[in-house]
């Protein structure tokens, strides 16, 4: 199986270690608007931190592989619900979610969002 078009890693840097369990929703701005989101696909980060398989939900007229595919210009979302991961290792945190919003400039390319979490903090960059 291929991996989706959006793949995302988490790390935990306060541990130094991979933060397995997290909650993924990845979204489409409807019309590049805030006032209108369309969830695309959920997932979990497995045990390595990694969520790979965000497929859209599809229908057998309509394969996830072209439910899938990004548009040039196009505004999404990848969320991650950090608050549970965090209360799942009896620590507390400032940021309940972390939401990353992107622009697609080419829908052949892969899109790959790193999220370094700390209780208190988070970064990311563009991934490969």
């Amino acid at each position: 199986m291929s991996k989706s078009p959006v793949t995302c890693h988490v790390l935990d840097s306060s541990l130094g270690k991979p933060a397995a369990g997290i909650l993924v929703v990845w979204q489409e701005l409807v019309d590049n608007s805030v006032a209108d989101i369309d969830v695309l696909a959920r997932g979990v980060t497995d045990a390595d931190g990694r969520c790979m398989q965000l497929w859209p939900s599809s229908t057998p007229m309509e394969p996830k592989e072209e439910r899938a595919k990004l548009r040039a210009g196009q505004l999404y979302k990848v969320t991650f619900n950090t608050k549970e991961y965090f209360e799942s290792t009896g620590r507390k945190c400032f940021y309940p979610w972390v939401e990353i919003t992107f622009e697609v400039a080419n829908p052949q390319e892969h899109y790959h969002i790193p999220l370094l979490i700390s209780p208190y903090s988070y970064t990311t960059y563009r991934g490969s």
